[in-house]
């Protein structure tokens, strides 16, 4: 199918101002300023578009939530893309920035507010470096700046570049770092559409969200629908890496053929010829599934994965062939969540530390049954009482692979060490 959001593999030079023009590039943006803001919000709506970033969240609603008579008001663009497996957000940047840009200006017109921040992570300084020449090019064109387009409606952008934290992709964490402060997740409610940015009314949008917004200007709702399923509609990229012989973004419409099995199949399988033996659906903050026939033929939508307790989040989908230990995967997310872990809660600060230490005894062969049971009971005490999704996150790792892998953790606790199996075995992805 001809890309909607990775136009740039099917239209070269797309990230110039002029070859995207020519593809058709602002008039989502010109429609958009033909509406009213309350036009715009519902056809969003209608499109059943749902945030990419991770959770799902039906965009329009949430920009519904906007209050009308605050002012003044702000849209951020989170490209803090610190997931493990994930590298959507900074394809579309380099490849098809001025989509993005397009998606965030018409969701602050929808919204009408006065500025758009695009927050980059850390390492990302190059990209954000390239975004300033698109914003400035944009605005030589009247795109961003003074009455847009002729309109009465101004809107300023700006990029801000983090400090390579993980918790900065939480999106009040992200408000925090932006007005210079530590990147603490905020005690929610209140809640960002009402008091975000500098205590002002705020909405938050992942880069891969906002890239789908122009297309449902132009197309509809129901040019939109006519892609994915009823509850989630239009196309997804997936950010295929680890075991498999060709890692890197792939554009599917959700369900229908679109399977784990097919995404591994157009990555070409795994090097090693060894069978699959876990699936990472969103990084290493959802919980691993196991590659059943069941898991590889269910089509990939919203919830199609609540059976095992896991969802598809930002869908960076991390392989992993037989060659793996699984307590060794999950001593390796275990350690990541231990050392991103911002501090400001109990639950997942203690939390974190305990099962690294856990951990480490299990990679040295040193850990026992009830080593496992600690580890289980840990992370069900941190379930359900952490301040942000960070200390949700860092269970999965331990509670999904001591269920779905229970022979990983016999093997560990006859004194084996776990990382014996992974040390030479696992081949490079695309080696």
């Amino acid at each position: 199918m001809t890309h909607i959001l990775l136009r740039h593999r099917d239209v070269e030079n797309l990230h110039d101002l002029q070859v995207y023009l020519d593809h058709g590039g602002y008039e989502g943006l010109r429609k958009a300023l033909a509406m009213s803001p309350d036009a715009v919000i519902q056809l969003v709506k209608d499109s059943g578009l749902r945030g990419r970033g991770g959770a799902g969240f039906p965009t329009g609603v949430k920009w519904s939530f906007v209050p009308k008579d605050v002012f003044p008001k702000y849209v951020c663009v989170n490209a803090d893309e610190s997931e493990p497996g994930t590298f959507k957000d900074r394809e579309l940047l380099e490849g098809n920035p001025h989509q993005v840009l397009e998606g965030a200006l018409i969701a602050a017109y929808a919204i009408q507010a006065e500025a758009i921040y695009v927050y980059f992570r850390g390492e990302f300084w190059d990209v954000a470096r390239a975004f300033d020449q698109v914003i400035s090019q944009a605005q030589a064109a009247g795109l961003v700046g003074q009455k847009i387009l002729g309109s009465q409606w101004s809107c300023q952008v700006y990029t801000h570049l983090g400090a390579g934290a993980y918790i900065c992709g939480e999106e009040t964490a992200l408000l925090e770092s932006l007005e210079g402060k530590r990147g603490y997740p905020r005690i929610r409610p209140p809640f960002p559409a009402a008091v975000g940015l500098y205590n002002q009314p705020t909405v938050i949008n992942n880069v891969e969200t906002l890239a789908n917004v122009p297309y449902i200007l132009v197309n509809g709702a129901d040019g939109y629908r006519q892609f994915g399923t009823p509850d989630s509609p239009g196309v997804k990229i997936f950010s295929v890496s680890g075991h498999v012989a060709r890692p890197g973004n792939y554009e599917l419409p959700f369900g229908g053929e679109t399977t784990f099995r097919k995404i591994i199949e157009m990555a070409g399988g795994t090097p090693s010829g060894l069978a699959v033996k876990g699936i990472l659906p969103a990084g290493a903050s959802a919980a691993i599934l196991p590659a059943t026939d069941e898991v590889l033929d269910t089509p990939i939508a919203y919830g199609s994965f609540k059976a095992w307790d896991t969802d598809i989040g930002s869908a960076s989908v991390i392989v992993l062939d037989e060659s793996v230990d699984m307590v060794w995967a999950a001593s390796k997310m275990i350690h990541f969540f231990a050392h991103e872990s911002c501090g400001q809660c109990t639950p997942c600060r203690e939390g974190t530390y305990w099962l690294s230490r856990l951990y480490e005894r299990a990679m040295h062969g040193a850990a026992d049954q009830g080593d496992v049971a600690k580890m289980n009971s840990v992370a069900g005490q941190m379930k359900g009482k952490c301040i942000c999704a960070l200390g949700e996150f860092a269970v999965n790792p331990v509670m999904a692979t001591i269920k779905h892998f229970p022979d990983d953790y016999q093997r560990m606790t006859r004194g084996i060490s776990a990382t014996e199996p992974v040390a030479e075995a696992s081949p490079q992805p695309g080696k």
